[in-house]
Formats: C-alpha cells, structure tokens, sequence
C-alpha cells in the first residue's frame, strides 16, 4: 500500500485557500483503466445521469451529456479509485478525523462537451447538501488536459472562510457573478492548468466553477466526496438516500440509512 502524507507547507495552503492540488497524484498507467471505463459507461449511458439541458432549460432533446452519477456501483474499477489508501490518508489529514465517502453527492464521472452551453456557475457544494456542518471535502481526479479553454475548475482563494449572506446567491444557489457584492471575491478566482493524474481536493464551501467548454474534445474528470466521521448527514434528506462508505485504517465499512 502507498501512504501520502501532507507538509505542513501543503496543509497550511489547504487551511488558507480551501483546496489543495497534487501534481501526478496517480501515473498515466493508473488512470487508464479508469478513463477507459468511463469511456465504456459515456458510452452505455445507463441511468442515472444528468444533461447539460437540465440545468440550462434548454428546449429539446436531452443529449448533452453533464455527468454520470452513482458511479461508485457502476464498476470495481471506480470503486477500487474512491477506497485509494493514498485519497484517504489525504483525506484523513484534511478533514482531521476518519472520512466516510458519501455516495449521495458527486460520485460522478464528469463530462464537459465541446458545446456554448457547458458552462457550470459559481456555487458552494454544501449549499445543496445536510449535514450537520461543512466539514466535507471533494476528490477531483483529471483523466486528461484540463485548460481554461475546455473549462478547467477555477475556485476563489479562502471563499471556504466566508459567511456569505443569502443576497448573494439566486435561486438555484448560484453565486451571483454580476453582483457588486461579489466581484471583489470573483476577481480573485485562480485557476491551474491540470494534466491527465493530478488531483485537487477542495473544501464544501469552497466557490468553484468552470467555463464552457470551447475545444473541440470532450475533458471527462471523476469526482467524489467525502465527509468527517462525525459530520453525520440530516435525516430524511438527499444526504442519507444512499449508503456511504467508511475508509477505515484497515479496510471499509458500508453505512446504511434505509
């Protein structure tokens, strides 16, 4: 087994910023498998999975694929990458306490296709999801180039440390990019041109978003999420409507709500 472990320079930037990235995280020889699966599943394009059309109310049919959910059930090879000891002992560290992933949310190979109407908003992961605090964080696994003209992430610096008020959100909990409030924290977005094995961890409150894709190749990335043990899930919420999976130090355990 391979254990990572943070510098204090690394964990410092986390607390700072609210994400972390770590170059060659996983070698071109692991995330083969793992693109090539997503591949084979883009291509199935069994249920559950989300169109671009969804969240756009575009008229039409819905072809334009957003994401693949509930992937971790989907193949031992996406599975096997969530239960990663490396992604653990990080997670371990971040979150200060034992993680649990959560299969409710993200738990999503993400498609951005070469289309005007790819863009993602400003948002804030924990706004759509109930648990008892934000002590969350999310796993963002890059299979390929990710630039800002194919819509890399892009995330604003210590947003995770901000008490927004609700004005600056609208009804779909997009933060609101022509607001005078907030374009003093939006001119402050950064971003990182990713390469096929990087991985960039990111707090629940931390504002992210990512540009349409204007390429003319689909970018296709992984993400998961995982809480802290002790940041239980609201009951009778999207958050207990699937199990979770707790990644012990010798092994895992399944979490059932219903």
């Amino acid at each position: 087994m391979l254990f990572m472990k943070l510098s204090k320079k690394e964990k410092e930037s986390f607390e700072r910023d609210g994400f972390i990235l770590i170059r060659n995280f996983l070698s071109d020889d692991e995330v083969k498998p793992i693109l090539n699966e997503a591949k084979t599943e883009i291509k199935k394009l069994e249920q559950p999975f989300e169109c671009e059309e969804d969240f756009h109310e575009i008229k039409g049919e819905k072809t334009t694929l957003r994401r693949l959910r509930s992937v971790y059930d989907r193949s031992e090879v996406f599975s096997t990458w969530m239960r990663d000891v490396r992604v653990r002992s990080i997670a371990k560290e971040l979150l200060g306490e034992t993680p649990v992933i959560t299969l409710a949310h993200h738990n999503s190979i993400m498609t951005k296709m070469p289309t005007p109407i790819s863009v993602t908003c400003w948002h804030q992961d924990i706004r759509y999801w109930n648990f008892e605090n934000d002590n969350l964080l999310s796993v963002w696994l890059s299979m390929g180039d990710e630039f800002l003209e194919n819509g890399v992430l892009e995330f604003i610096p210590a947003s995770h440390k901000v008490n927004f008020s609700e004005e600056s959100f609208d009804q779909k909990t997009c933060f609101k990019k022509d607001s005078t409030l907030n374009k003093p924290y939006i001119d402050k977005k950064v971003s990182y041109e990713l390469k096929s094995g990087d991985v960039v961890f990111f707090h629940s409150k931390t504002l992210h978003h990512a540009n349409a894709n204007l390429s003319d190749k689909p970018k296709i990335s992984f993400v998961f999420t995982l809480r802290a043990e002790s940041n239980k899930p609201i009951t009778n919420t999207r958050s207990t409507s699937m199990r979770e999976i707790l990644l012990k130090d010798d092994g895992f355990d399944e979490i059932h709500y219903r």
